[in-house]
């Protein structure tokens, strides 16, 4: 991991908190438990983000059936490895392995076809999968797809203890390991020890949200901060005003900070396939159908 130190900036006025969710707890793949954070009903709040998955489970039943293979197009998946080892096989020819600490950031865009497999037997298995949409122009770009091991994800030690993990995006100056175009992603994973804040600076016109895990609790929102349990995400309001945001923890706790330019356009989805209209969705369930989607 590439470690530096850097002092924090300040922000001049926090965004606040709009809508505090808990997630809904599901299962995907073959039978993997999993809590479904960002759901449909969020998705044009949250535009361009359209899904985000929390899993973590010590027990090997809970994640060992995995993702066996399975369609997408017209959007990006970002995996966020915590603990744990799965294999990526996909239609173009992919293979990798995410491990502790890794990335994985693949676009879907007219059709990839691929399986995520646990490669171990018994431990804890955690992570987050996000999905950020693909705007109409690019939804038939061709797949593409970069693993970035734990070394190559950049990492920001503060004066105060915090760490943040740029995984896209800028932060404190520092680039991220992925950038994308038109959505802009801002995707931060930040550990604060107790009583400890950081400011994150936010354009304006994203959208944007926090999820704490980790067991820890954080106040989000400056002055008129409400309160944030673990396993909670906070949907951030659009404040024009606002530069960014402040996290301070009332409990050692880490945060994963999204976010994004929204795309305002419109979504059609229909299980791994988002598009802008019904009949593209058609269209992309026909082509899986008559096995063309990865061609």
């Amino acid at each position: 991991m590439n470690t530096t130190t850097i002092t924090a900036s300040s922000i001049q006025r926090s965004r606040r908190v709009e809508q505090i969710v808990r997630g809904q707890p599901t299962s995907d793949g073959d039978g993997v438990k999993l809590t479904r954070v960002l759901t449909q009903p969020l998705q044009k709040r949250l535009d361009p983000f359209l899904m985000l998955d929390a899993f973590g489970s010590d027990a090997a039943s809970d994640y060992i059936g995995g993702f066996p293979s399975h369609p997408h197009r017209g959007f990006e998946t970002v995996t966020i490895m915590l603990e744990g080892r799965m294999r990526h096989q996909d239609s173009v020819g992919n293979v990798g392995l995410l491990e502790p600490g890794s990335v994985q950031w693949m676009t879907a865009g007219r059709g990839i076809i691929h399986s995520e497999m646990p490669e171990q037997q018994e431990g804890r298995m955690a992570g987050f999968q996000l999905w950020v949409n693909l705007a109409a122009k690019d939804k038939m770009t061709a797949p593409a797809y970069r693993d970035v091991p734990p070394a190559n994800v950049p990492a920001l030690t503060l004066a105060n203890g915090a760490t943040v993990r740029v995984i896209a995006g800028t932060a404190l100056g520092v680039a991220g390991a992925v950038s994308r175009p038109t959505t802009e992603p801002l995707v931060l994973d930040i550990t604060l020890p107790a009583g400890e804040t950081f400011d994150a600076a936010l354009p304006a016109g994203h959208n944007a949200f926090v999820y704490v895990f980790g067991g820890g609790v954080v106040d989000v929102g400056g002055e008129a901060a409400t309160r944030v349990e673990s396993e909670r995400m906070a949907v951030l309001a659009n404040d024009a005003a606002a530069d960014g945001v402040r996290l301070t923890a009332v409990q050692p706790a880490r945060v994963l900070l999204v976010a994004g330019a929204p795309l305002n356009e419109p979504i059609a989805q229909y299980g791994p396939f988002v598009m802008n209209t019904t009949a593209q969705i058609h269209e992309a369930v026909a082509d899986f159908q008559r096995g063309v989607l990865a061609t």
